[in-house]
């Protein structure tokens, strides 16, 4: 593994209606942190677990930056789960370590959004650098440096009613596995391992798991995917502390999901703004 690469510090599902994406997830059994308006331009929602999260993130059209063109261009196919944030305590010895193993990073990014809170209104800030398109087949990927976790990890927001606790995987769609699993085991510096539905990517956090569509409609049978060609960011899952307890926030909500064979709940995309979300 890489010194200054240290798993996935959250996953980012770019969404055309923010206000609806975040009642979604409260209707899921979620506490969504209030929203940030980021200085270069797009606005989010949080869902804060213990040490990593989903961001529910718009960009605007209309307001454009180079930094987030992706996601303006993502979500004009409609919403979807369109990046993983890798998490680094050191955004430019990341950037470094990227050159060397052959990525093409670009120049590290500082910006910040003021987060409300009790007390006052603290700016929350970051560093990233971001990875080229081309070299992680699947979605976009960057590095994100904290300098405020306190002001992001918030005990408020770190409770859920469906008791979810960490993002527990995310899977890639791919034709050719083992090409695109390449490219996640030199940005981590590891040899991915045989599954079930493919190949698994351990990350230091969350891992990656590769796999083909049919594979993945086995493991979630019912639920479907994204419509997006592949290779794509396919399923979001999420370890919870008590299954029961998601089965009781997804009726509340009125949220349709399945049941799937190992117990796990899983709500799909036309539900969850365009990604299979396995509760479980």
């Amino acid at each position: 593994m890489r010194r200054h690469v240290q798993g996935i510090d959250h996953v980012v599902i770019v969404v055309n209606e923010l206000a609806a994406a975040a009642d979604t997830f409260r209707r899921m059994g979620f506490t969504v942190a209030p929203r940030g308006d980021h200085t270069l331009g797009s606005r989010n929602h949080c869902v804060m677990f213990g040490e990593d999260y989903i961001e529910l993130l718009t960009s605007p059209p209309e307001n454009p930056h180079p930094s987030r063109q992706h996601y303006t261009d993502f979500a004009t196919a409609g919403d979807g789960l369109a990046a993983i944030a890798l998490r680094t305590d050191n955004a430019k010895a990341a950037y470094s370590e990227m050159l060397w193993a052959g990525f093409a990073p670009t120049d590290p990014v500082d910006f910040s959004r003021p987060v409300r809170l009790s007390e006052g209104t603290r700016e929350a800030r970051f560093r990233i650098t971001q990875l080229a398109p081309d070299q992680t087949p699947g979605g976009h990927v960057f590095l994100c440096e904290h300098f405020t976790r306190d002001v992001v990890w918030r005990p408020e927001y770190q409770l859920h009613r469906n008791g979810a606790t960490a993002l527990a995987a995310v899977a890639i769609v791919a034709d050719d596995v083992a090409a695109t699993a390449r490219a996640y085991e030199r940005m981590f510096d590891t040899r991915a391992q045989a599954i079930a539905e493919g190949l698994l990517v351990e990350t230091g956090s969350a891992p990656v798991a590769v796999v083909t569509a049919p594979a993945l409609a086995r493991r979630l049978p019912g639920i479907g995917s994204s419509p997006r060609l592949a290779p794509k960011l396919g399923a979001l899952f999420v370890r919870v502390a008590d299954r029961s307890a998601v089965a009781d926030a997804l009726a509340t909500g009125g949220i349709q999901h399945a049941r799937m064979p190992d117990g796990s709940l899983a709500v799909g995309p036309e539900t969850a703004h365009g990604i299979a979300l396995v509760l479980g």
